[in-house]
């Protein structure tokens, strides 16, 4: 069976870096190694793994990966921190439940 992983890496600037792939550890090394000079992480080495989640289905995969990138950056740090009540505080309207989804800012 193969498997697919979604990973987020945050970036030697502090930002972070959403993708897909079936060899993570290969994966993880491009990156560091800086294989593209055109790629996002080229400049912004060395990223360290922050989260990873692995499927069977590539579809679904792929659906993760591009929800993933929508999301705010508060939004994926409540992730890598699995701070629940966070992420869905931050999942909510802004003009039903103002900026901070109910939450005071951090």
């Amino acid at each position: 069976m193969k498997f697919y992983y979604v990973y987020i890496l945050e970036c030697s600037d502090s930002s972070f870096y959403i993708g897909i792939t079936s060899h993570i550890e290969k994966r993880l090394n491009e990156h560091n190694h800086g294989l593209r000079r055109e790629s996002y992480t080229y400049s912004r080495r060395p990223v360290v793994l922050k989260w990873l989640e692995m499927f069977t289905n590539p579809e679904q995969a792929i659906a993760i990966e591009k929800q993933l990138k929508g999301w705010s950056r508060r939004k994926k740090i409540a992730l890598i921190n699995e701070d629940w009540d966070k992420l869905i505080a931050y999942s909510k309207n802004y003009t039903q439940y103002g900026k901070y989804g109910g939450l005071d800012a951090d």
